[in-house]
């Protein structure tokens, strides 16, 4: 009877990187949505890890494919969340009025005037063309 053959110590096998390297970067590209920060950091773990997949593919005679995917994907969601967040530290003191805003607003029609302040706001502080582009419209 054979003992089973093992990677060395801290080397995982070429496929379980390349998955890895995928799913990081599948879900650095859903927390860039949800949270942009959170996302800005996962995709640059998804990303690294995409990096170190590939010669690990290569060496093991696989194709790569997976790899290139999962630094594709993080490389959208990296520069996605780097937007998003770079977004939310401009608009900071106007999102923080915002919020001060609605939680004094105690009917619809005075939570869409918060809103409506808000949106002239950032209309300010941004180039004209900028909020039609996010889509920035009133609910």
């Amino acid at each position: 009877m054979s003992t089973p053959v093992q990677a060395p110590a801290g080397q995982q096998p070429a496929d379980s990187a390349g998955r890895r390297a995928i799913w990081l970067a599948i879900a650095a590209l859903a927390m860039t949505f949800m949270l942009p920060l959170a996302g800005l950091v996962m995709a640059v773990f998804a990303l690294m890890a995409g990096i170190r997949a590939l010669p690990q593919l290569k060496s093991a005679g696989k194709p790569p494919g997976i790899a290139v995917g999962g630094i594709a994907i993080s490389s959208i969601a990296l520069t996605l969340s780097a937007l998003a967040t770079a977004m939310q530290l401009y608009l900071m003191d106007e999102y923080s009025a915002y919020q001060n805003c609605l939680k004094g607003a105690g009917t619809v029609s005075s939570q869409g005037e918060c809103f409506t302040q808000f949106r002239d706001a950032a209309q300010k502080k941004l180039p004209p063309d900028v909020l039609e582009l996010l889509g920035a419209v009133q609910p």
